[in-house]
């Protein structure tokens, strides 16, 4: 092989996921709000199920009747949280590399989405038609502040289907990188799940910015 010539079909690296060190980001004031609503409903019915859905467009009205005064108590939690993470951050060193672009190969297979993008799947039209004037930065906010007020038993679903897909990704890089090239049986059910990726990937840049 030439001297410096990359091997057919092999990218130069693989990275999965973000940093498991990297500081968790910091809550809105409506987020706190939420994840209060929550708790006192939990405490009144532990048996009930809730309805995410319902719940989250309850919790949307009840944030929008209420005084300064009454929200003021979760800007304060919210101001301490940016703190914390400002604090956090400033220590927080990233990963070499990280930051790093590569040569992407349009053929190897495409990572899975998180449990997180599943869930922005599921709700970006809800949340579109409630707020249609929302950016796109502003919407994948949204969405991200109803993920981080959501229980471990709503997150379950989401989570199960990312490892099942995550699964199938593991079996697909590893074809990919032996035969350099993807068995397509088992790829091309996940084209548009790919596409819709794409697109989800695009609004947690625009998350991350606002960190």
């Amino acid at each position: 092989m030439e001297k410096g010539k990359r091997s057919k079909g092999l990218p130069t690296q693989v990275t999965m996921g973000k940093d498991p060190r990297k500081p968790r980001g910091k809550m809105s004031s409506y987020a706190y709000f939420v994840q209060t609503c929550r708790q006192e409903h939990k405490k009144k019915h532990p048996e009930a199920s809730v309805n995410f859905s319902e719940f989250s467009k309850k919790c949307s009205e009840r944030w929008k009747t209420m005084s300064s005064k009454e929200k003021g108590k979760f800007e304060d939690m919210a101001k301490g949280d940016k703190i914390r993470y400002e604090r956090e951050m400033k220590n927080y060193i990233p990963p070499k590399g990280q930051k790093k672009k590569r040569f992407k190969d349009p053929n190897a297979p495409k990572r899975p989405p998180s449990a997180f993008f599943i869930f922005c799947a599921d709700f970006r039209p809800k949340v579109k038609s409630e707020h249609p004037g929302l950016s796109i930065g502003d919407t994948a906010k949204k969405l991200g502040e109803m993920w981080n007020s959501s229980s471990a038993e709503e997150k379950k679903p989401y989570e199960k289907k990312a490892a099942t897909l995550k699964e199938k990704y593991d079996k697909d890089i590893t074809s990919y990188r032996t035969k350099g090239r993807v068995d397509t049986s088992s790829s091309a059910a996940a084209d548009e799940d790919d596409e819709e990726e794409d697109e989800e990937e695009e609004e947690e840049d625009d998350d991350d910015d606002d960190e």
